[in-house]
């Protein structure tokens, strides 16, 4: 059998051929297969090649015999010189276009990495930024005051500025200060207490425990709420008497 294709894969010993009339042809080449280049002007003489020279797109007359599996075993495999060089030309226009793709495919690989590291710090800082109103409680004081009164007693002081100075500390802090009172006496006195109670706390953590006003949250004048309960009203009232002072971080800022 002769047939006539262009060569469109080769793998081993095993090449597919592509004719006019069947788009694929499998030619099996062996040891014995004869493997020439024909030249002359009348394509007499034969020059023998070796088998590394059928590579795709590469026309060729396949001489052989069919075996059991339809396959085509080659007894010689003849091409044109002329058909070899512009093979080998093809051949190394698709080797550098398949090198640029290659590294066009890793830049782009890259790229998306680079994208996807890009989402996921947006992604981070946008559920921080969810989390505005959601502090961490880093350090607490709790002042008492005495029954009607809004002077800070003096040991409470220390404790305060202490607490002050490890505040300048956190990246980010602020300081919350609520003022509360008892349930005795009349609401609107018990609110104004709780009122000057934390603004004279602020005043001192301002002055004395130099936090910038910046750092500050609007004081809280929280009246009669949230009442402390004991068996023992003296003492349940001596610690409705109170200003509690908190440390707190942001989560988003904690988690930048």
């Amino acid at each position: 059998m002769k047939v006539q294709g262009i060569i469109k894969a080769r793998s081993g010993a095993t090449m597919i051929l592509q004719t006019s009339e069947t788009p694929e042809v499998t030619v099996i080449l062996k040891d014995t297969t004869e493997v020439g280049q024909v030249q002359g002007a009348l394509k007499v003489r034969r020059k023998e090649m070796s088998a590394a020279a059928l590579i795709p797109g590469l026309p060729v007359q396949v001489e052989g015999m069919y075996d059991a599996d339809k396959k085509l075993v080659a007894s010689s495999v003849k091409f044109k010189g002329d058909d070899l060089k512009q093979a080998q030309a093809i051949q190394a226009g698709l080797h550098e276009t398949q090198a640029q793709s290659q590294q066009n495919k890793a830049e782009l690989e890259k790229q998306n990495a680079a994208l996807q590291e890009q989402k996921a710090a947006i992604d981070a800082a946008t559920a921080r930024f969810g989390q505005l109103d959601d502090y961490y409680i880093l350090d607490e004081v709790t002042v008492l005051f005495a029954n009607g009164k809004t002077a800070i007693d003096g040991k409470y002081k220390p404790q305060l500025l202490a607490l002050a100075e490890k505040a300048q500390k956190v990246k980010g802090y602020m300081i919350q200060v609520k003022g509360y009172a008892s349930a005795s006496g009349s609401v609107a006195v018990n609110q104004k207490l709780s009122e000057d109670r934390a603004n004279n706390v602020v005043n001192l953590l301002l002055q004395q425990g130099h936090i910038p006003l910046v750092n500050m949250l609007a004081p809280g004048a929280m009246g009669e709420s949230r009442q402390v309960e004991t068996d023992k009203k003296v003492e349940a009232e001596a610690q409705n008497r109170r200003v509690v002072v908190r440390v707190l971080q942001n989560k988003g800022i904690a988690g930048i």
